[in-house]
Parts: C-alpha cells; sequence; structure tokens
C-alpha cells in the first residue's frame, strides 16, 4: 500500500493547502475497499456505455476508456497495482490510474456520476454476489443434513425440552429440523437480494444529474431489476447492509445452535456422535483429548456477527440525508459478516457428511427419562380416558417407577393396571421407542415414513431452485 501524500486530488481545487497526513490516512478507506475494486471496475464499463449510448462522449472513447478498465483489472488480478492512501478509495485509485493509462479520455468516466452513488453501487454489485455465494453454501450444508438425516432415519434418539428428556425422535428428523431451519435463511436471504438489486447510478451525490442519462439502459447493463427511484435514497442508505447482516446474523445463530448440540453430543456424557478427526483438535496436556474446535469457534463466531449487525444499526441512526462520511464504516462489518457466514457454513458442510453416528448409545439414551409416558396417557385417551385423567395416571405411574428405578415398558400388565383397569396387553407395543415414533405418521411427524418423505421434498426443493437459480 502506497503512502504518497501527494496534495493532487480530484477534488482539490476548492483547497489552498494539502490535507493533513494523519487526516489523508484517517479518512482513507483504500486498505479495505480495494476489494471492491472489480464491480467498480464493472459499475464503470456500464456507465462509459451509457454515457456513449446517449452521445455525452463518442464510441471511440468509450472504447477507449473500456480497453483502459480492463486493462487496469487484469493488471490489480495480476497484482501489478499500487494502491494509494493518497488518492483515498477505490474510485480514486482506478480513475487515477485510467487517466494515467489513456489521457485526458479517461477524465470524462465520472460525467454523471458520483463516488456517493458509485460506492452504493458498488456495494449493491458486490453483496448481490456474496448472498449468492452464501446461499450455494446453504445449499451445500442442507445437502449434506439431508443425505445424513436419509442414513439415520430409523435411528432413534431422545428428543428434549429444557434438555430433559422428553420423547423419542428419530435423528433423521431432528437433522430435518436444522434443514428446515437454513430453508428460511435461505429465503430471507434471497428476499434481501431483491431489495439489493436496485440500482443507485445516475443519483449522483444526492439530487440526480443534468446531463441526459439514461439509468434504464445502465440497469439492464448490470442485471439490476430497476434504478433506484429517489437520488437522495439512493446515496443516502445502507439498510441493504443491515438487512443483509440481520439475515447472515440469523443464519449464524443458528450454526450456533446446531454446534452447541454437536458440542454436547460428542461429550463422553452423550456420546451420540463422533466428529472426524480433521474438524478437532487435542490437548497440549491432555492427550486423551478430542476437542471439538470447529463447533465452537463457530459458536463464539455468532457473536461477532451479531455485534456487526448492531454496530451498524448504530452507524445509520442518526444521519441526516444524503450522503456522510460516517458510511465509510460499513464496508468492514459488511465484509467481515460476508467472510465469517461463509467460512462457516463451508465448515458445517465440509463436516457434517462425515459425522460419525453412536446408534447403539443414542437408543439406550432414548430409554431413559420414562420418553414414552405420553404415549402411554395418548393409549389411555384412546380407550376412553379424559386427557386430564390420563395425564393424572401416567404421572403416579411414572413416579412409581422413579421409586422402583423401572421404565414403564419394564412393568407387568398388573401393574400398570394398578393405575388404570383399562389398560390392556396391546399396551406395550406402544410403550416401545420404535412404536413410539413409528405412531407419529403425519406430515412433520418423526415417523421414519414421515421423516423419508420429508427428506425427498426437501431434496426436490433443492434440486427446483438450483434450476431458477440467476
Amino acid at each position: 500500500m502506497s503512502e504518497n501524500t501527494s496534495s493532487e486530488k480530484p477534488w482539490g481545487g476548492r483547497f489552498t493547502e494539502s490535507t493533513d497526513a494523519f487526516v489523508e490516512a484517517f479518512t482513507a478507506s483504500i486498505g479495505f475497499d480495494h476489494r471492491l475494486y472489480r464491480h467498480d471496475i464493472t459499475g464503470s464499463i456500464a456507465h462509459a456505455r451509457m454515457l456513449a449510448h446517449v452521445g455525452i462522449i463518442s464510441d471511440e472513447e468509450c472504447d477507449r476508456i473500456i480497453g483502459g478498465l480492463e486493462g487496469i483489472l487484469a493488471d490489480i488480478g495480476q497484482g501489478d497495482f499500487s494502491w494509494s492512501v493518497a488518492l483515498e478509495d477505490i474510485h480514486m485509485n482506478i480513475e487515477a490510474r485510467l487517466i494515467e493509462r489513456i489521457g485526458d479520455t479517461g477524465k470524462k468516466l465520472h460525467t454523471g456520476r458520483s463516488r456517493n452513488d458509485q460506492v452504493a453501487t458498488d456495494l449493491r454489485l458486490y453483496l448481490r454476489e456474496e448472498i449468492d455465494a452464501v446461499c450455494g453454501e446453504i445449499d451445500r450444508l442442507q445437502d449434506g443434513l439431508l443425505a445424513l438425516a436419509r442414513r439415520e432415519s430409523d435411528t432413534i434418539m431422545p428428543g428434549f425440552t429444557h434438555l430433559q428428556v422428553a420423547m423419542p425422535v428419530t435423528f433423521g428428523h431432528h437433522l430435518l429440523a436444522w434443514s428446515e431451519m437454513l430453508e428460511r435463511d435461505h429465503q430471507r436471504l434471497q428476499d434481501c437480494r431483491r431489495r439489493v438489486n436496485i440500482m443507485p447510478l445516475g443519483a449522483a451525490a444526492l439530487a440526480g444529474t443534468g446531463f441526459p442519462v439514461d439509468r434504464e439502459y445502465t440497469s439492464r447493463l448490470l442485471g439490476f431489476d430497476a434504478p433506484a427511484a429517489n437520488s437522495l435514497d439512493a446515496v443516502s442508505d445502507r439498510d441493504f447492509v443491515i438487512e443483509f447482516c440481520s439475515a447472515a446474523a440469523l443464519v449464524m445463530m443458528h450454526l450456533s445452535r446446531f454446534s452447541e448440540e454437536l458440542i454436547l453430543w460428542s461429550s463422553a456424557q452423550f456420546d451420540f456422535i463422533e466428529l472426524p478427526d480433521r474438524f478437532c483438535t487435542g490437548s497440549s496436556i491432555m492427550p486423551q483429548k478430542k476437542n471439538p474446535d470447529v463447533p465452537e469457534l463457530v459458536r463464539g463466531k455468532s457473536g461477532r456477527v451479531f455485534g456487526h449487525l448492531f454496530s451498524l444499526l448504530t452507524l445509520m441512526k442518526g444521519q441526516p440525508l444524503a450522503y456522510n462520511k460516517d458510511n465509510q464504516e460499513d464496508k468492514e462489518p459488511l465484509f467481515d459478516s460476508v467472510d465469517t457466514l461463509k467460512d462457516s457454513l463451508r465448515a458445517f458442510a465440509d463436516m457434517i457428511p462425515a459425522i460419525n453416528v453412536h446408534r447403539e448409545r443414542m437408543l439406550v439414551a432414548a430409554r431413559q427419562g420414562f420418553s414414552t409416558a405420553t404415549d402411554l396417557a395418548d393409549y389411555l385417551v384412546r380407550r376412553g380416558v379424559a386427557f386430564r385423567d390420563a395425564h393424572e395416571i401416567v404421572g403416579r405411574a411414572v413416579r412409581a417407577g422413579v421409586e422402583q428405578n423401572r421404565d414403564l415398558s419394564e412393568m407387568s400388565l398388573q401393574d400398570l393396571q394398578d393405575f388404570s383397569p383399562v389398560i390392556e396387553a396391546d399396551v406395550f407395543s406402544v410403550l416401545t421407542l420404535e412404536g413410539s415414533v413409528a405412531a407419529r405418521d403425519h406430515t412433520g411427524g418423526t415417523a421414519p415414513v414421515r421423516v423419508r418423505s420429508a427428506i425427498a421434498d426437501a431434496q426436490a426443493r433443492l434440486a427446483a431452485r438450483r434450476r431458477e437459480r440467476p
């Protein structure tokens, strides 16, 4: 990064003294916004074509500008570009190089636009692309979850409420719950993308421009749905960035919940699963340790993304219209949120298919805690007992089981009939774990047949949206 402190700025005509060296470095954004270079050049090429389209510049000038920009793009891609702090930001760095490369014709590129609408356009182009990348990683994670769910559609485990054994479920059903959370995350991101895909270019600094620009033409060139309807709003609001970070925070919240369960399940106390070695580390002092570092780190990184969301809300809340320098602070939280989210999703998408499931241990755990008590209550209701009375009867049976250290399925028929005479020998079919999960045979239920059907539906949705993806 060059430390050039030249006072020659594209805006320097108004000023009588050079910018203070510290202020120059303090106000510069090139240290982080250089990652927008592709989007900045893409927007500039479209702008040049529009200027030629409406006759503001000649076709020859347009060709020279585009050739120069494409050369700069190649230079940056090859690492042959020196970023200047004195030139403040990505826009002025590229414009200065363009003028250096093609001469005075390069000075015509900025006709009819401002850095205000330029940076807003860059951000929208960047975010549109990154949303597509994030959604691709969500798809990949769902693929892994659904494949694992299919393998484990008959695997019985305890379902919990309050982290206490509640009812038996299948592991496949549990994994489908994770997939449904991600499905809503994907929907939120796609909904956000529709609002991102509006073009600010042509709004200029705040009021539009006196040149006869064709914003609809530029919008089509850049693949936007439409130009922004109000020039003030187009350059001054960052709600689309905040909306993305809100959606990102929700994805990270879900990944954090997944992480919490993976961490618990891989502990010796649960021993439901074993994470692949390549996603774990050991202890520097305890040789037996296998630490679930990836889920732990994802759980920790969720707080990082939450913080970025709050910082952006705070950034925006006090700003009068239109653009303010405050908005320079929108990029680092956004960039870090994007990077953190993509990395976390990638880690999970790589890790989930390689999980080793301890089916027998899950089954043993499901037999603890009287997990079929609700099934007994339902049995009594089907025999004509009012639910509240059935609840009381089963509660007394469970209390006896606790005192005797016996599960309901381990009691004799006579023992159970002492609590209710309507109980008959067929009760034992509903007290088995297999019978319990099989009885939940309805849409959204944990019965293995319903789990497999739900997996097929989810896979069909995934396939359909891949076909429809822009």
